[in-house]
């Protein structure tokens, strides 16, 4: 018995020295538990506030800033900017860049002072149900809540009725349909998860089989091994979008790019998107020493890219360094890409900014992954 246990404890002895020489899995089993702690504690949050919102007032009068007043007060919205054409705000929405747009009618005033029922526009883009629903529920006070005070018609104080009505659009998804929302989010998700571990392992077994050595042999620089390794992922890329797209049109109604341009938009950031996952699929293969350790680090990079994206819950209602860390995060930009397409008809002028981003990701990641596999192969 005595002779068992100390061959038990000479086991765990040399496999708690090999899990402290294995710098990578403990680094893993350190950090993927504060990530979570701190994404889920910090960063999550189920009623999202402070959504950007823009109004297009029409009256100057201090009943209409009254109305605005009270709008900044739900906490839920902030007013960012203050377009000067109905067409400056149809962009903004468009564009993805304010959740909520109010648009005041110039007889807003004269209407309230006569006694008749006045309107306001409420336009929310409803392509993310759950922060359309944060945005709404801020207008749904402002008939009740915005001119309590205020004196009215013959200088009496207002009564409980509601001194206007506030007529709602949800634009891009009207029946607030969650499919429209999430089915083109998951495109993203299922190429990161499958390119990014596809490649990090494929190449991580190569090395540990000794394959690998076979192509230093050969005339082949680093660059054209990683072009040719890359490429029929590419392939692999390409199908399964096409798969995800026919599902999502079959399967759940979800609305397709309308017109040419359209679909170019989109073809660029789906191939931007591809290249860009497998190249840090290939990165992290040159760092990871077995096919576990390619693995985690491919899990490690799926948390953020899940949380903070804006996949599972509305960007623009994490906090500010949630939201710097997603802007790092190429699914971030993709997803606004895929559903800026499917949804809003966006064309290549709307993405600019997110097309710019994959492509810094692409050549910052394919960069260090070339200078890895240089001094690894070399």
């Amino acid at each position: 018995m005595t002779g068992s246990l100390s061959r038990i404890l000479a086991v765990l002895l040399k496999e708690f020295t090999q899990l402290r020489r294995d710098r990578i899995t403990y680094a893993m089993i350190l950090l993927m538990p504060v990530m979570q702690l701190l994404i889920f504690g910090y960063a999550i949050n189920m009623d999202p506030r402070h959504l950007p919102a823009a109004v297009l007032s029409h009256d100057t009068s201090t009943l209409a800033d009254s109305v605005v007043a009270a709008l900044e007060r739900t906490g839920y919205v902030d007013v960012r900017y203050l377009p000067r054409s109905d067409a400056e705000l149809d962009q903004l929405i468009r564009r993805g860049q304010v959740m909520l747009g109010i648009t005041i009618p110039p007889d807003f005033t004269r209407r309230l002072l006569k006694g008749e029922r006045a309107q306001i526009l409420a336009e929310a883009d409803a392509s993310d149900p759950q922060a359309a629903a944060g945005a709404l529920a801020a207008v749904s006070v402002l008939p009740t809540e915005a001119l309590r005070n205020e004196r009215l018609g013959l200088g009496t104080p207002r009564s409980t009725a509601p001194a206007f009505e506030v007529v709602v659009h949800r634009r891009y998804n009207p029946e607030s349909r969650s499919p429209f929302h999430i089915v083109p989010g998951l495109l993203g998700i299922i190429l990161s998860m499958t390119l990014v571990m596809m490649t990090a392992m494929a190449v991580t077994r190569e090395r540990e089989r000794g394959t690998m050595e076979t192509l230093l042999s050969t005339p082949a620089t680093p660059a054209e091994i990683m072009v040719g390794k890359l490429t029929p992922y590419v392939v692999v890329g390409l199908v399964q979008t096409v798969v995800v797209l026919g599902m999502a049109r079959g399967l759940f109604s979800v609305p397709m790019a309308r017109t040419p341009a359209g679909w170019l938009a989109l073809a660029c950031g789906i191939v931007l998107f591809i290249v860009g996952n497998l190249s840090l699929g290939y990165l992290i293969s040159t760092v990871a020493r077995s096919q576990l350790q390619a693995m985690q680090m491919s899990m490690f990079y799926m948390l953020p890219s899940i949380f903070l994206s804006g996949f599972a819950f509305p960007f623009l209602g994490l906090p500010r360094w949630a939201r710097a860390l997603g802007e790092i995060i190429p699914v971030t930009h993709f997803l606004r890409i895929v559903r800026g397409v499917l949804l809003k008809d966006q064309v290549l002028a709307d993405m600019g900014n997110d097309l710019l981003a994959l492509g810094l990701f692409v050549l910052a990641v394919a960069g260090a992954a070339l200078a890895r596999s240089r001094t690894t192969l070399d």
